[in-house]
């Protein structure tokens, strides 16, 4: 293989925006082939991550027009981090190296070429990095960054504004396969490869069509997953509490006592109802935080697949002919 790259694009629910970019980045792969900085084995790789619309349709289309698509369909809407890993994993052991990118059409697609330069000059990973976050709103920015700096405080490795758009090298790509977690956060998984990375910074745009479909509470669940699944912070940090409380029950204890023997008890519910109310919104914040590990563990011990392969385009071409 000759630098054979493939362009990974998770899908779900894009019948409105899948033909408007999957003609501009069929052209930027047409021109990397023809500039000789990729070969002509290189292919686009949709992802249909079980979605409810045209869009399985429009890829199998897509692959029937052009030799240089392809497409697999998972059997059922798995969540964008198990669909981009079904797409690494699909195109291991075809390919020298991997862009995923959005199908969305914001990230920027001629930044793939500047990727590609820092591929050949050694890096086996290279990250896509917003150059500014302008075009957010004033909650989305302060949050984000909040979030990076959470995840930094717990001890997780992160890449601040990079989302999934990045190159990896198929040994990169071989290393991230050896992960077995059952909860994924990409993000904060690659960098603990260790491979030469680099990072490239581009222009994040406007959505061309229809509404995203990272939600809130999909946004908070991947939050929860890159920390509960990659640091141990939080139960250390229920340990410490833990330690603190025991001090400060002790010397309520001993001022109590003293009170006790020198006579000046009085009846104080106030304080009682206080203490009672503090220490069990601290077991019951302790208790749903070791619950939320204990339920990792829960998932990691089933070894469920994190994706199935229901269709590819190769077969429906197949059948057709």
């Amino acid at each position: 293989m000759n630098n054979t790259l493939y362009v990974i694009i998770p899908c779900y629910n894009e019948e409105k925006v899948l033909p408007v970019t999957s003609g501009m980045l069929l052209s930027e792969l047409t021109r990397l082939m023809e500039t000789k900085k990729i070969s002509k084995d290189s292919r686009l790789l949709f992802v249909d991550d079980g979605s409810g619309d045209d869009t399985w349709k429009i890829i199998c289309s897509l692959s029937e027009a052009s030799e240089y698509i392809k497409g697999i369909s998972l059997s059922r809407n798995t969540g964008h981090q198990n669909a981009l890993l079904a797409g690494l994993t699909e195109a291991c052991g075809s390919c020298d190296l991997t862009i995923s990118i959005d199908c969305d059409g914001q990230d920027d697609i001629s930044a793939m070429e500047k990727m590609i330069d820092c591929y050949i000059d050694g890096s086996d990973i290279v990250y896509g990095v917003r150059k500014s976050r302008r075009n957010d709103s004033l909650l989305k920015r302060t949050s984000a960054r909040a979030f990076y700096r959470l995840l930094e405080s717990m001890g997780v490795k992160t890449v601040y504004d990079h989302a999934d758009f990045r190159l990896m090298s198929e040994r990169a790509v071989r290393a991230l396969l050896e992960f077995k977690d059952a909860n994924l956060y990409l993000r904060g998984m690659i960098p603990l490869i260790g491979f030469k990375s680099t990072a490239v910074e581009y222009e994040r745009l406007e959505r061309i069509a229809g509404k995203t479909h990272y939600s809130v509470s999909k946004m908070l669940s991947l939050a929860l997953n890159a920390i509960t699944g990659l640091s141990v912070k939080p139960l250390r940090i229920i340990a410490v509490m833990g330690i603190l409380v025991s001090l400060l029950s002790g010397a309520g204890i001993l001022w109590s006592l003293f009170q006790y023997f020198f006579g000046t008890t009085v009846s104080g519910w106030t304080s009682t109802l206080c203490v009672v109310c503090f220490l069990s919104g601290v077991q019951l914040l302790s208790l749903g935080i070791v619950g939320e590990y204990i339920g990792k563990i829960y998932m990691e011990t089933k070894h469920r697949p994190h994706f199935i392969v229901s269709e590819r385009t190769e077969e429906q071409e197949r059948e057709h002919k």
